[in-house]
């Protein structure tokens, strides 16, 4: 990588580092100036507040349930597509690629058509006393189907390049699939797996569209931190909602330090080797 030289190309850079201030480190820093506008009083009592403590619950769970099912579909998602040549392989490649195709709103509407009270499976649950729709479990559905493809996307054209010969000599000399697995092919792919977690987090905590489809916006019930916000603008307590916003931008900022350390690392990693 060479360092820049010329005049015209510090002008480049100069142009590149302004536009990203003006349109991401400016609105983030104004989140939080708006935020603590009332005061450090104000902003705890903001996150005090029931509603609030509720949607940041209802958000880490929906993240913590999310997670841990994304990474079980996308290891073994990955490991059926780069180990295994069958009919109907290349078609599993891309029914993979559909929550990326759909809009979440339109996703949210399948899912409510589906498991809604007015379908049948939908009455058939209700009439049992179970309800998926305009409850956690609507949201937590609709988070992992958005979220699906992450992990799997990024597994996939890793374990690719790296191949399959280290699991088949694994194999080979007598070990078994969670042998071959735990000791030969996760220590491979562990940094890009735990970037996929960093990401799938990012967009399970910031989910709108499917999240407000399913859920009802009930607030204290089925409001998570995105719908908060818009909740509470609409109600005019602008305070409130950039102290939510704020609290949602801290989570994606964090997220944001764990992938680029992990970047970094496995950078370093690469240097050495």
């Amino acid at each position: 990588m060479r360092k820049p030289r010329t005049w015209q190309q510090w002008t480049l850079i100069a142009l590149g580092v302004s536009v990203a201030g003006l349109l991401l480190i400016l609105p983030l820093t104004l989140i939080f100036v708006k935020a603590f506008s009332a005061g450090w009083a104000a902003f705890v009592d903001n996150v005090l507040d029931g509603d609030m403590r509720h949607a940041i619950g209802l958000t880490l769970l929906a993240a913590v349930i999310t997670i841990p099912i994304n990474v079980v579909f996308g290891i073994l998602l990955a490991w059926c597509v780069t180990n295994y040549d069958f009919r109907g392989r290349r078609l599993l490649m891309t029914l993979i690629d559909i929550p990326y195709a759909t809009s979440p709103v339109v996703a949210g509407l399948c899912y409510l058509v589906v498991y809604g009270m007015e379908s049948t499976f939908g009455g058939w649950l209700y009439r049992h006393d179970i309800q998926l729709m305009f409850a956690w479990p609507g949201i937590v559905m609709v988070t992992i189907f958005v979220t699906s493809p992450f992990v799997a996307r990024i597994l996939i054209p890793l374990m690719q390049s790296q191949g399959s010969d280290e699991e088949h000599a694994a194999l080979t000399l007598g070990a078994s699939g969670w042998q071959i697995f735990s000791r030969v092919t996760l220590p491979k792919i562990k940094w890009a797996l735990l970037y996929g977690v960093a990401i799938t987090n990012a967009r399970a905590v910031g989910e709108f569209g499917a999240v407000s489809v399913v859920s009802g916006a009930i607030r204290g019930k089925t409001l998570t931190l995105p719908l908060l916000i818009e909740q509470l603008n609409d109600d005019n307590k602008a305070v409130a909602a950039f102290t939510a916003a704020a609290l949602l931008t801290s989570i994606a900022l964090l997220t944001l330090m764990v992938k680029t350390g992990m970047e970094w690392r496995q950078e370093a990693r690469t240097r050495a080797g």
